[in-house]
This record gives C-alpha cells, structure tokens and sequence, in this order.
C-alpha cells in the first residue's frame, strides 16, 4: 500500500470516503478529488472531508472531472498508479429530471479519465458501474453474463456506457480496467438521496414514510464495509490480456441475498424503536422490481462475498444516524 499513489474521484462520497479511510489506515497515499456538488447536502460531505484530511497521506482536490484540463492537470501532478472513479451524478428518479448533469459526469467525465489513464500508464483503472445496467430483467439472480442493453433509466444507461467505454479503452490502450456493479449499498456516513436514508429520518421524525409498488419490490442490500472489502480485494490483480481479450473485467458486488422491502423497512423500525408511518404508492418510472447479484465471480476470483446481514448493518446505520445528528434517546 505504501509504495503506490491511489487516486478516489468522488472521494468526499459515500463509497469514496469509506474506501479512502479504510486505505488510508492501510498506509496507502490517497489523492481525493470530487466537486462538492450540492446534489445532497454538502455539510455531510464535508465532514467525511474533514475525517480524510487528518490523515498526513491524504491530499484533496476540488474539481470536475467535466473538465478536461482540470483532470489532465490532476494525473500530471501526481502521477497515480491506480485510479478508483467513484465521482458520478448518481439517482435514478433524478435522471428523469436532470438528463443533462448525467451526461456530463457520467460520460464526459468517464470519458476524460480514461484519456487521463492512457496517456499516464496508470496500472489499474477501477470504477463504479451499477446493478441499474440489469433493468427489470426476470431472470435471476443477475448475472455478468447476462444482456443488458435494455436499461430503464439514463443512469442505467450511462454506466453501462462506461462498461462499453472501459472495454474500448483496455482493448485498444491495453489498460486494466475492473468495473463493480454495486448493489443498494447502505450504512454509516451514507447517501441522504437514499430510500434507508429518507425512511429513518422520517421515522424518527413521525412522518409518514412513501412505500413505491406497495411494498412489493425485492433489493440486493449491501453493507458499505462488504463493498469496501470487495474493492480492495481488486487493486491489486488487474486483469490481464489473455489470447486477444481485452484486459478487462466486470464484477458484481452484492449481498446476494435480495431482502423484501417491507422486511427491510421492518428491520429498519426496530433498530430505531419507531414504527413507521406509511403510504403506499404504485411503482415510479426508472425504478426496479428486484435486484439480485450473482457473486460467483467474487467468489472463485477472490473467495470473497458480502455477508453482512440487514440486521447488523442497520443497527450499525441507526447507531451513526443518531449521533451524527445528535438524536439522543
């Protein structure tokens, strides 16, 4: 860890942050870079800013990956060995409303740092795609080897354009590039935007809590330390060209145990110790039936899956929610 320079775009995000402390306990020397953008509320990723800088091997750059000349910059001055792109505009409703923001993170940005990657003989590009890519597919549970050109959402359909993108670029410029399909991810310091998020704020606040498909909708979640794990297990083992293929990979991480929403919700009730207000309303464009992830993969590459129960990490997710926010019994 300590003789090689890591670059975390969106590293004040969820995933980012978590992943960037964990390497940073490690030893590893953690450029940061993200653009603040007020998408949610931005005091939160300050302060998961404010945990990184305390480390003496972490160094944070505000900027836009958007912008060409601001990344071209970033890989010239610090020169990184691997590369995790975590920064996207995330959101599934949000991408019915806002098309545009996605275009210019998700593909202009990814865009910018795999022309970065080529020109700097960076050793490992890592970056988030997302289980949005399987749509409502009914075959289960997901698999890396199944077709997903029928996305639902812009989202969905921007990170499975950087899979394809990725691919060029490992085929053409021989870089190593491992995509990770998350799965719900959830836990500590997570994202407000978040359905688990919402819901415990609402709770706890007496509100009434919105239920889409009347309940009737079946998540992979996955537990922010499982995907943490899953990640570092990567760094190191890029993919090789073999025989004319592309080194290139896809993995899904999830827990591979889809839990019903209502039980989710249950779950989430008694970690506070409130029960939830609720209203029911039918299924919202872009969203999902189920998902499901294959983790076979992870397994025979890594002998590694996500295994934290909903039960656990929820009541790890309540515990920080209510002293982040000073919400005392």
């Amino acid at each position: 860890m300590k003789n090689i320079k890591i670059l975390v775009t969106g590293a004040a995000g969820f995933v980012g942050f978590q992943l960037s402390k964990s390497l940073l306990n490690q030893g590893a020397a953690i450029i940061g870079f993200d653009n603040l953008n007020d998408y949610y509320d931005v005091n939160l990723k300050d302060c998961r800013l404010e945990i990184l800088k305390k480390y003496a091997n972490f160094a944070f750059i505000k900027g836009d990956l958007a912008d060409s000349k601001e990344v071209v910059n970033l890989f010239e001055k610090y020169q990184p060995g691997i590369v995790i792109n975590l920064a996207a505009q995330a959101g599934v409703r949000y991408s019915i409303e806002n098309p545009k923001a996605y275009i210019d993170s998700n593909i202009t940005g990814f865009f910018n740092i795999l022309e970065a990657c080529r020109h700097h003989s960076v050793e490992h590009l890592l970056y988030a795609s997302s289980s949005s890519v399987y749509g409502n597919q009914e075959k289960t549970p997901f698999s890396t080897q199944d077709n997903v050109d029928n996305p639902i959402s812009l989202y969905a359909a921007t990170k499975k354009s950087n899979e394809l993108m990725a691919h060029t670029y490992s085929h053409l410029y021989d870089i190593p590039t491992t995509g990770l399909r998350f799965f719900t991810v959830y836990g500590p310091y997570g994202r407000p935007d978040m359905a688990y998020f919402g819901f415990t704020e609402k709770i706890i606040n007496g509100e009434s809590i919105k239920i889409f498909n009347n309940g009737d909708m079946y998540r992979d979640f996955t537990y922010i330390d499982d995907i943490v794990k899953g990640i570092e297990n990567m760094l190191f083992n890029s993919p090789k060209r073999k025989e004319g293929v592309a080194p290139y990979k896809i993995y899904n991480i999830g827990n591979n145990q889809p839990e019903k929403l209502m039980y989710f919700i249950e779950t989430l009730e008694k970690a506070i110790g409130k029960e939830a207000k609720k209203e029911f309303l039918p299924m919202q464009p872009g969203d999902v039936y189920q998902t499901y992830a294959d983790v076979s993969d992870l397994m025979n590459d890594f002998d590694f899956k996500p295994s934290t129960p909903i039960e656990e990490g929820l009541q790890k997710f309540v515990e920080w929610y209510k002293e982040y926010y000073s919400i005392f019994e």
